[in-house]
């Protein structure tokens, strides 16, 4: 498991275990094999591809997509659009979303 604390400026690809710390200045993308636990801020958007895990427990200022195929858990603060393009959305009570949540396939639960 890679576990990282700071700030990253870029465009970053999760495709393992991965937890961040700190805050990434850019877009990301979990594709197969990634899981990615987000305990920073996000300053872009977030999108996860098929075979790709995450858990929110930070802050996205843009939006997050999520293909056929993907599972994520949010459980913080995301300041755009959530579209769920097949994957299993899961949002937790007190989690905030500041944009719309379009359900195009797949699963959304407000637990």
């Amino acid at each position: 498991m890679r576990e990282e604390r700071g700030t990253l400026s870029g465009d970053v690809v999760v495709y393992e275990e991965y937890t961040l710390w700190g805050s990434i200045i850019g877009n990301v993308r979990v594709i197969d094999g990634g899981k990615f636990y987000l305990r920073g801020t996000i300053h872009g958007s977030i999108e996860v591809e098929p075979g790709g895990r995450m858990h929110i427990f930070g802050r996205v200022s843009g939006k997050l997509k999520l293909a056929r195929g993907t599972k994520v858990i949010h459980s913080g603060m995301i300041g755009g659009d959530v579209i769920n393009d097949g994957g299993r959305l899961f949002v937790d009570p007190g989690a905030i979303i500041e944009g719309k949540v379009k359900t195009r396939a797949g699963e959304t639960k407000m637990l």
